[in-house]
């Protein structure tokens, strides 16, 4: 079994900056990729940004030059650096891996997901 958990979600200001972590536990073998995406409500889940283990990295247009993601393979952990926020990030935003388990089972799993609220 794989769970994701992640954290850094809350309330803040226009302009403000926040760090989500999302750290991956269990029967690892290896992590193909992992990402965020986010829901709002009343709004289709959408991708945000994601990572594969090579390090490319991929954003949704609206976060290009605001957002960061980054990768800690040692930790099976990733990050979102999220600066200059506007009130439409406002969000669940929820972590995402392609991860093969020591069974030799690939699947994908989902974190249950940390609120972002951008607002003043």
């Amino acid at each position: 079994q794989v769970q994701l958990v992640e954290s850094g979600g809350g309330l803040v200001q226009p302009g403000g900056s926040l760090r989500l972590s999302c750290a991956a536990s269990g029967s690892i073998f290896s992590i193909n990729d992992m990402g965020w995406y986010r829901q709002a409500p009343g709004k289709q889940r959408e991708l945000v940004a994601y990572i594969t283990s090579g390090g490319s990295t991929n954003y949704e247009d609206s976060v290009k030059g605001r957002f960061t993601i980054s990768l800690d393979s040692a930790s099976n952990s990733v990050y979102l650096q999220m600066n200059s926020l506007k009130p439409e990030d406002t969000a669940v935003y929820l972590c995402n891996a392609d991860v093969i388990a020591y069974s030799g089972w690939r699947g994908t799993y989902w974190g249950q997901g940390t609120q972002v609220t951008v607002s003043s």
